[in-house]
């Protein structure tokens, strides 16, 4: 018997005409352009050849092609998320992963212990549709003591599974086909497909280095009588900007006088090391129009749980809500009492978590500068972005891809952040919510192999 290719030895006759009916797998790849170009390869099955007592048969199937890839037109443009392309590529490569945000540590023990206790209570069936009463509350009265706002925990509060299903609810709710919403550009990736599935028009303003402040005169022009909604992040990821209290000011005027909606993602509220973080609903006027965003994940290393809230006043809760139902209907039970538990922890212990992440953040600023990178000012957040150009490689994604390879480090490439990609090509981010030693090994490896051209 005699099988081309990757067809196994001892396939019988029988066995290889039964290949006719099965279709190949087809995995994601890598692709030179992550966010423009098709990412799938085509398969095909090689011609097999097989000998028998001397009398030889062949079954031809070859180019046997897979159906074409379904996707609705408004996601047609979005492909594998550039996350799960760099993890994946992390763990072929053994690359340390300072890529995506999520923590190489786990969370405190009495969040934990408190998720353990009311599993063997029995709270494991759904959970009320906006949230079990006791985290409405805790959220209301977390809130309370960050902004000094008073929000009804049974009709401001909205619990949803993650913070991104907040963000998703809240669009979905909230925004018709073909109104206008304004993001800042970077921005986190869900934003604009969520928006598209909303049908919604997307406008950017782009946020540039050194410092990303607010071009307030772009902006200015940009919301109109026909701006739906500005979709606002801070702390910023991925460049870890803060807004100020005056650009936060001239956002808030802008909205009042055109009647505009703010939906303020506030997931990183909590690592905010060298500003006050400011939420922009606790401003004059600003309540009423304000959809504010937040989860457990980040604050209290537990991203697996996907416990997230919004806060809005009625009127808007309504939407949010309306959307949730058909979205999730409810979130984790034991999950959500446990989370409670955290919300009404000590102030001491975001005073270490701060104190924490300061020192892990010092450790790879300094590395990166050490190793060749131009390191800008991150605020807030788990994330510094670098401008890679002194090393020479043509834009962000190929020098990711020789990170990863030569080097043995993930960075993400950020022009998958930007509606115009080419905005992004100079810059990559780096996270720092991993352990110390995995910190100084990545530092130590980008030291030795990498140099400037």
């Amino acid at each position: 018997m005699q099988i081309s290719t990757w067809t196994p030895q001892y396939f019988s006759n029988e066995m290889l005409q039964s290949l006719k009916n099965f279709k190949p797998y087809i995995f994601p790849t890598f692709s030179s352009r992550i966010t423009r170009k098709y990412p799938f390869p085509m398969a095909t099955l090689s011609t097999v050849s097989t000998q028998n007592g001397g009398a030889s048969t062949q079954d031809e199937c070859t180019q046997i092609t897979p159906k074409p890839l379904q996707v609705a037109k408004r996601l047609e443009k979005f492909k594998t998320t550039i996350f799960t392309q760099m993890s994946s590529l992390a763990i072929k490569h053994g690359a340390i992963n300072l890529g995506q945000g999520f923590p190489n540590f786990d969370g405190p023990d009495f969040v934990k212990e408190a998720a353990i206790q009311s599993i063997k209570e029995g709270k494991n069936q759904y959970a009320r549709g906006y949230g079990v009463p006791d985290l409405n509350s805790a959220v209301a009265a977390r809130f309370k003591k960050d902004s000094g706002l008073d929000v009804d925990p049974e009709k401001e509060v909205t619990v949803t599974s993650g913070c991104t299903e907040a963000i998703a609810a809240t669009m979905l709710g909230l925004i018709n086909p073909g109104d206008e919403v304004i993001l800042f550009a970077p921005f986190y990736d869900s934003y604009e497909a969520t928006l598209s599935m909303a049908g919604a028009k997307v406008k950017g303003i782009t946020l540039r280095p050194p410092d990303f402040s607010l071009p307030i005169d772009e902006l200015k022009s940009a919301v109109t009588k026909n701006t739906r909604a500005i979709l606002l992040n801070t702390p910023h990821n991925p460049t870890g900007k803060m807004f100020t209290r005056e650009e936060l000011n001239v956002i808030s005027s802008l909205c009042i006088e055109n009647d505009v909606l703010v939906f303020a993602d506030e997931v990183y509220d909590k690592l905010a090391f060298e500003m006050e973080h400011i939420s922009i609903a606790s401003l004059p006027g600003m309540y009423e129009r304000t959809v504010t965003l937040n989860s457990l994940g980040k604050t209290f290393s537990l991203t697996g749980w996907k416990i997230g809230w919004a806060i809005a006043p009625p009127h808007l809760t309504w939407g949010v809500r309306q959307a949730h139902s058909y979205l999730t209907f409810a979130t984790s039970t034991p999950m959500q009492y446990a989370s409670a538990t955290a919300l009404r922890a000590p102030d001491s212990y975001f005073e270490e978590l701060k104190r924490d992440y300061s020192a892990k953040k010092a450790i790879l600023v300094e590395g990166l500068k050490a190793a060749g990178f131009t390191v800008y000012p991150s605020s807030g957040t788990y994330f510094v972005v670098v401008d890679h150009t002194p090393f020479g490689l043509e834009n962000d994604i190929a020098f990711c891809e020789y990170l990863i390879k030569e080097v043995g480090v993930v960075a993400i490439p950020t022009s998958v952040f930007y509606l115009n990609p080419e905005e992004g090509k100079n810059l990559v981010r780096f996270t720092f919510c991993k352990d110390e030693d995995t910190l100084r090994s990545a530092v130590q490896r980008m030291k030795e192999k990498l140099s400037k051209k």
